[in-house]
């Protein structure tokens, strides 16, 4: 019966002879190559580095897949040279400690001794490195605990603009820093029983209904809008009553100061009207949805305070409304500008109608386009004054409108009045340093 030490001599010989007959094909092939293709005679030290033929004589042209860290891989490196711990510490110049511990597991290659391991043995170090963050990874894996709240974090922290609704009042919490309490304000912001369940999640049950994709800080826009216009009072809505309403609006059309009377006519007729600053960045102009199938809500921002988008945006939502649009799911009118806001074969049917009732509205569009077929290209002050007070409209108007139809903005622009300070007196506002006041 053979000692195990004449095994393992046994085990080794066999190894050394086979790497030989290994060494030996790659000399052979390795001449033939040069021989053949003296142009590439310089690849033949490639096949006899140091380090390569340290790994054919000891064995380790084997997969280094078979170890799972690199204490395996040094001990197997070890055993095959029948070096004990001791010795490599005494090559390395370094504690044997260091040796064992890294053999047990308990301690860590770092680049340096990869490197020095390399010197030695011939396995490069970047085999010791991936053994090591395989196993460092491995261990994590065992000791962290797992969050299943983690991704849902990113997608709430990340997807909408907490700081800003929490600087806003949105959000009943004060740093973002406190997360179990931001996380209870946005499930009671979202009407969400839990934070899984809000809405924004790619597996949250409940939906608010859009007509178009809308992101999530453009939802968090319309809850809010929604949550201002549970508190609105107003009449019982009826169609004639938005009718007669809009007869009303038209004779405020000739001054930025009369649009205060705005909110009062709206409410008249049923339809809660709010003003909600746009948050992150989102571009919306408006919105139109429906609580119930009696109580018709528009949200406006004035992202443009202009007294010509004003009443375009006004105008295009209450068109939304009479045809009951956003009864099923809610319009969004977002970047409502250039192409978005014309009739073209890429707006879509409820949106094109609502434009052309907006570009109508005080002014029809036919006598617009005369206007400016007759005018062009020199547009004269005198000219718009003279228009604007036969339709008894703001100058501004008229001119917003030449303006999109030549593609020339820099006419007329000086009768582009504002008008978010003479209607936000009056209405429901949220925004510019105002907090509207919900139901806690």
């Amino acid at each position: 019966m053979l000692l195990p030490s004449t095994n393992a001599a046994i085990i080794c010989v066999r190894r050394v002879m086979s790497n030989l007959f290994i060494l030996k094909a790659i000399i052979c092939f390795s001449s033939l190559f040069v021989k053949h293709k003296s142009q590439f005679a310089h690849l033949s030290k490639f096949f006899l580095t140091p380090p390569l033929l340290a790994a054919i004589l000891t064995g380790m042209a084997t997969a280094p897949e078979q170890f799972r860290t690199p204490g395996q891989l040094l001990n197997s490196l070890l055993e095959e040279r029948n070096w004990s711990q001791r010795l490599l510490a005494i090559i390395l110049d370094i504690n044997e400690t260091t040796i064992s511990k890294i053999v047990s597991g308990s301690g860590r290659v770092d680049a340096e001794k990869a490197l020095m391991l390399e010197g030695v043995f011939g396995v490069p170090a970047e085999t010791f490195l991936e053994l090591q963050k395989s196993y460092d990874l491995a261990k994590a894996r065992i000791v962290a605990q797992p969050d299943p709240n983690r991704a849902t974090r990113a997608a709430l922290f990340g997807e909408l603009p907490v700081t800003e609704m929490i600087k806003r009042g949105w959000l009943d919490a004060d740093d973002i820093g406190d997360v179990p309490k931001v996380e209870a304000a946005l499930s009671k912001f979202f009407d969400a029983p839990s934070i899984d369940a809000i809405e924004i999640l790619p597996h949250a049950a409940k939906k608010t209904e859009v007509a178009t994709p809308a992101t999530p800080t453009q939802l968090a826009w319309i809850y809010r809008v929604k949550q201002i216009a549970k508190e609105l009072m107003v009449a019982k809505y009826s169609e004639f009553g938005v009718r007669s309403a809009l007869k009303k609006l038209e004779a405020l059309m000739t001054a930025p100061e009369q649009t205060r009377h705005v909110p009062r006519i709206l409410a008249e007729c049923g339809i809660r009207y709010a003003i909600v600053e746009t948050i992150g960045g989102a571009k919306i102009d408006g919105v139109t949805f429906w609580l119930d199938e009696n109580s018709p809500v528009i949200g406006m921002t004035l992202r443009y305070d202009r007294i010509d988008n004003f009443w375009f945006v006004l105008r295009h939502e209450m068109e939304h409304v009479l045809r009951l649009h956003g009864r099923e799911a809610a319009i969004l009118d977002a970047e409502l500008e250039g192409e978005r806001a014309g009739t073209g074969k890429n707006v879509s049917e409820e949106e094109r109608v609502a434009n052309e009732a907006a570009v109508d509205f005080g002014v029809p569009k036919k006598k617009v386009d005369k206007f400016i077929k007759l005018k062009s290209p020199l547009f004269k002050e005198v000219d718009l004054l003279g228009f604007a007070r036969t339709y008894k409209v703001h100058p501004g108007i008229i001119a917003g409108r030449v303006q999109y139809a030549t593609n020339r903005y820099e006419i007329y622009r000086n009768h582009l009045v504002k008008v978010r300070t003479k209607i936000t007196p009056s209405a429901m506002v949220d925004g510019w340093g105002e907090i509207a006041p919900v139901a806690a």
